[in-house]
């Protein structure tokens, strides 16, 4: 079987290299830079994928020159493509401000050879960028194949050699012509086209059943995809008896959502599910805590703890079960799991006391190397139902950490004169809206970092044309913002209120996301939305946060433009509770911000 190895530097993308490459057909590997040129001869292909260094820095992760030699086509993909050029003779620098890219940028087809084989000379076509150095000097034999406003190499290539170096990211669904240009280098590579997700299943079943061996397996459950598609898997590499679902109730699940885990668990055959009422453990464990990774690595050890309390309640002999997970790629990127990547945040299911185990070989997770899209996939090919392959995700440790806690406000020291400068970039794009930067922060992503940074808010009648011109404009601009909000109902000053995570807080934001998703499923979007997190903020008493986007596999994603009169609507009912200060759309693409807010 022909094999693409992609050489990881640390980008967030790294396996979305990987997946999109096995789906167009070719199987991939990941596998560390210091790779030597013995191993890496076998290959058809050679990918360096982006990262979070700087190539001039010191122990900047690099690649055995000699790599160079073989005569195997080379793409480079940000980091990779500063890289390639940086050893073969060119030059990198700082991006200096107005070099530095993140999100949707345009680039212009110049030459129409090697990856761009197909395109034509004067094209354009959009592609997703997320970096801050830039190449400045090409290596002998390099050319100019496609230019962005804000960067003349944006794809190169010696075209003798077929090696390419870009610095946008093709792996991801908002670099339109992405696919076309990975598939163009395929067949640059003479890779036959032979890997699909039936060959991961046959695959990944004789793993576990190694990894097995004659012990049994201990999983718990939420009800979402992700662990459901991972005890079906389970099951079908074990069979019933050697697996246990234990479903947990933290006390921060949405609306009816134990009664609607138990009963769809049940309706595929789950007649083993313990369910536990954990939350007096969870609101104890969580009390007075405010600092988001505190609040998951709090969350992820009393999860262990639940586990070993029903174990022993149970009289499992810990020397005969493993714990599975069902893990998928996005938690362990983002918790930094591969050996340069940034973490952007500790999920609960990578918090140290789990990485210990996984050290020790006491975890299984048969969906570690996936992305959403892929388990949805696995899971129609296992036979799920519909109805529990496209749930809407939904995160481990529940509402808590869509819950912001804080004790005092942050407002940076510069605020009034971050918001004048806000408010006079917004005049320079002929807006009328009014910016206000909130006292409070959230996680980002930018150039492979994690950023914990502040949102702004604004207010004003706009349009999602003008507010999502405006969202990467702000972001690209103001190195202290990483979110933008606008605000849907009356205007507001905002101010910071004092609070924790309370019963009374998450009965509130309960009460707010059944709403929404009652909405979202009336107006008949429900599908075409990846996720709506409903997140609840300490402005002016509680406010609510929208968080609707569009994505296929969660490392990217778009803000969801649904229609603003029905969003109206939908903060009207929100508002009726009296409980809620003011309701906020974020109208954040990632990058910059994540997904979820903690």
């Amino acid at each position: 079987m022909d094999k693409i190895a992609i050489l990881d530097y640390g980008s967030q993308y790294t396996h979305l290299i990987a997946t999109r490459i096995r789906r167009l057909g070719v199987y991939s590997e990941i596998l560390d830079p210091t790779a030597t040129k013995e191993q890496l001869s076998v290959y058809k292909g050679i990918i360096l994928s982006g990262g979070p260094a700087s190539v001039y820095e010191k122990d900047a992760p690099s690649v055995d020159p000699e790599i160079f030699k073989l005569g195997i086509p080379i793409l480079g993909i940000c980091y990779g493509h500063q890289l390639m050029t940086h050893i073969l003779g060119g030059k990198v620098e700082p991006g200096k401000g107005v070099g530095a890219e993140f999100g949707k940028a345009e680039i212009l087809i110049k030459k129409p050879a090697g990856i761009f084989a197909d395109f034509l000379t004067g094209m354009k076509t959009q592609v997703w960028m997320s970096h801050g150095d830039k190449v400045t000097k090409l290596p002998a034999g390099f050319e100019i194949l496609a230019s962005s406003d804000d960067d003349e190499y944006s794809a190169v290539g010696d075209i003798s050699r077929n090696f390419y170096g870009i610095q946008f990211h093709t792996e991801v669904k908002h670099s339109t012509k992405g696919e076309q240009i990975l598939l163009n280098f395929l067949k640059i590579c003479n890779a036959r086209r032979d890997w699909d997700l039936k060959n991961f299943i046959d695959s990944e079943v004789e793993k576990i059943r190694t990894q097995v061996g004659d012990k049994k397996v201990f999983l718990m459950i939420s009800g979402g995809v992700d662990s459901t598609v991972a005890f079906v898997l389970l099951n079908k590499a074990l069979g019933p008896n050697r697996v246990y679902g234990l479903f947990v109730d933290t006390g921060f699940m949405r609306e009816n959502e134990r009664v609607e885990v138990e009963t769809s668990l049940r309706e595929i055959g789950v007649d083993n599910l313990h369910v536990y009422d954990a939350t007096e453990e969870f609101y104890t464990a969580l009390e007075g805590i405010a600092e988001p990774e505190k609040k998951r690595e709090i969350i992820g050890r009393v999860f262990l703890e639940v586990q070993k309390k029903v174990s022993s309640d149970l009289k499992l002999d810990p020397e005969n079960w493993l714990l599975a997970q069902g893990t998928i790629y996005p938690d362990t990127i983002e918790s930094g799991g591969t050996k340069n990547s940034s973490k952007i945040k500790t999920h609960h299911n990578r918090v140290p006391e789990i990485e210990k185990l996984i050290a020790e070989g006491k975890i299984i997770e048969p969906l570690k190397d996936l992305y959403k899209d892929e388990v949805r996939e696995v899971g129609q090919k296992l036979g799920l139902h519909p109805r529990m392959v496209w749930r809407h995700p939904f995160p481990g440790p529940g509402l808590a950490v869509r819950i912001l806690c804080a004790a005092e406000s942050d407002l940076p020291e510069n605020s009034a004169q971050l918001d004048h400068d806000i408010n006079t970039f917004l005049l320079t794009k002929n807006s009328h809206l009014k910016a206000q930067t909130l006292p409070i922060k959230s996680v980002g992503v930018q150039g492979d970092f994690r950023t914990y940074r502040h949102p702004v808010l604004l207010s004003g009648p706009a349009d999602w044309s003008e507010l999502g011109a405006l969202s990467p404009a702000i972001t690209n601009k103001f190195d202290q913002i990483n979110r933008v909000l606008y605000l849907i109902t009356d205007d507001i000053t905002p101010t910071f209120s004092p609070a924790s995570l309370t019963k009374q807080r998450s009965a509130s934001l309960r009460m707010a996301d059944k709403i929404a998703m009652d909405w979202l499923r009336e107006i008949d979007e429900y599908k075409n939305v990846w996720q709506m997190p409903v997140v609840l903020i300490p402005i002016n008493g509680d406010a609510i946060v929208l968080r609707p986007i569009v994505s296929e596999e969660a490392m990217t994603a778009n803000f969801a433009q649904l229609p603003m009169e029905k969003v109206k609507e939908l903060a009207a009912k929100i508002m009726a509770s009296g409980q809620i200060s003011a309701v906020m759309y974020d109208v954040t693409n990632k990058p910059p911000a994540t997904i979820e807010w903690e």
